[in-house]
Formats: C-alpha cells, structure tokens, sequence
C-alpha cells in the first residue's frame, strides 16, 4: 500500500511538467506547438480608424505673376484606412488606402478686402507598404500617390463669404510601426510627408491664385485583421 502511495506521488508530480514540456512552456525547442506570432500572423485585410495632427505651409502665387508668399498651417486630421498585409516570413508587404478628413490650414488679414482662408477639407493616400516583422511589432516604410480636396474663401468687412474649391494631385512618402495587441487588433503610429502640388482659385477678391498645399501629418491608428 505504501508503494502504491509513492507511485501515485511521484505521478502527480510528474504530470505537470510533462504537459508544460510537451507545450513548450519549459523553455522546449523550436518544434513546440506554442508560438506567440505564427509566420503568417501579419497576413490578411485589415480596416481601422486613425487621428492625428497636421502641420506645413501653404504658397501662394498671383496667376498672372507676382509675389509668391508662404504661409505655416496648421491642424488637426481625422479619419480611416483599410488595406492588406501579405506576410513573407519576416518581411511584410502591404496596399493601405485612407481618406482624412481635414481643418490644417491658416487665414490673414488683408487690408480693404477682407480675411483670406485656405486650406484642405480632406485628403486621402494610396500607398504601399514594407515592413520587417520582429514577433509582434513591424516597423515599415510607406509612400505612394495622394489627392485632396482644398478650398480658398474670402469673407469681406460686411461678412460676405467669396470661396472656390480645387482638387489636388500629389504624392506622399513616410514611415510607423505597428503592433500586435491580438491576433485581430493592431496599433499603430505613423509620419506621413504629403505634397499635393498646385491648383488654381479663380473668382476670389483677391485674385486669381495659383496654391501649392505641402504638410506633415503624425497620426495615431488601431487596426482590426479579419
């Protein structure tokens, strides 16, 4: 009977160690069944929500010819972005389109015509991603094309507003890291450079003008992977 104890102990006692080693819970070798980020851990479509800030300046230019002027802007961005990841094994490729909408921009005072304001109500990306996956945080490069919409007013002494609207075409090159909360849910923090060239405004008060829209935008995401 006293035998029979001790086998049984010693049993018990076993148990729980074999089933951690047979887990790889015990430090095992590389051929466990247990890995925090499989191979294909980044693979598959995501979509998130995304908001940050926004800062560059703004030039403006007679389109008849004249004084060029260069204004700072300013503001705060807001939006969404949905793409797809294909994990490689270590290096992860991505499509990522977003779409921003937008208060960066500025205003002056100009002198017997009234308060001048430009800049974009929204602006959206197309671009591509590569990153290099390190378990569960993938820093990446991104760049690709960049389009927008912006608008010029004028609101005169007597508070009449005069505005016109323009799309722009650019392009956009930056770099974040993303991070593994689960298996479905990511972070992320990302720079963003974005030129949308020059576009023309007719019909304002102050005349015609030719504007040229460049910033930088530092956003903050979360991610779900379907």
């Amino acid at each position: 009977m006293k035998r029979k104890s001790l086998l049984l102990s010693a049993l018990l006692l076993l148990s729980p160690s074999a089933m951690a080693a047979d887990l790889g819970w015990n430090g095992g070798d590389s051929g466990s069944i247990y890995s925090p980020v499989p191979a294909s851990g980044w693979s598959g479509f995501y979509a998130g929500i995304s908001a940050g800030y926004g800062w560059g300046n703004v030039l403006r230019k007679p389109t008849a010819g004249g004084a060029e002027t260069s204004n700072g802007t300013s503001g705060f961005v807001l939006g969404g972005q949905l793409g797809y990841n294909l994990d490689l094994g270590g290096m992860v490729i991505s499509t990522e389109a977003d779409l921003q909408g937008s208060n960066l921009g500025y205003e002056e005072a100009i002198p017997g015509i009234g308060t001048f304001k430009t800049g974009m109500d929204y602006f959206g990306t197309l671009r591509g991603r590569a990153g290099m996956s390190f378990g569960q945080v993938m820093p990446y490069l991104t760049a690709g094309f960049a389009a927008g919409r912006g608008t010029a007013s004028v609101t005169s002494p007597a508070n009449v507003v005069t505005s016109q609207s323009a799309n722009h075409l650019g392009w956009t090159v930056g770099l974040g890291m993303e991070a593994m909360a689960t298996q479905n849910i990511t972070f992320k923090a990302e720079y963003l450079y974005v030129d949308l060239g020059t576009q023309s405004y007719a019909g304002l008060p102050v005349g015609n003008s030719d504007i040229t829209q460049r910033f930088s935008v530092i956003r903050g995401g979360v991610n779900y992977k379907f």
